[in-house]
């Protein structure tokens, strides 16, 4: 992940609303979500929604895949996990007893 990418990651999900969205989507992976069941969690209107999503989707973070009728939206794990690892990849000065607590943390999950 390149820092303009990590930059823009981090930009989309610094809004309350996209936020909620995103760990809502990761908590419902692999099946994803409906956008009207998302747009129900919100409790925003559909097309604010929808702008909110876009922002997601440019970044990298949602998936858009048709199913039938319905828009299933799906958290791209991949662009989690790179920008994770681009957070935490100096973590410590090399120095990995100093990241125990953050590994700790991520294998409970």
């Amino acid at each position: 992940m390149t820092e303009d990418n990590a930059l823009a990651a981090l930009a989309a999900l610094s809004h309350p609303t996209r936020l909620q969205a995103f760990r809502l989507l990761v908590r419902h992976e692999p099946e994803g979500l409906p956008t009207g069941a998302l747009v129900e969690a919100t409790g925003i209107s559909q097309s604010t929604f929808s702008s909110h999503l876009a922002v997601l989707a440019k970044a990298g973070l949602v998936i858009a895949e048709k199913q039938g009728r319905q828009q299933i939206q799906r958290a791209s794990m991949s662009s989690l996990v790179a920008l994770m690892t681009f957070l935490a990849k100096d973590c410590c000065g090399g120095r990995a007893e100093l990241c125990e607590p953050l590994m700790a943390e991520l294998t409970c999950c």
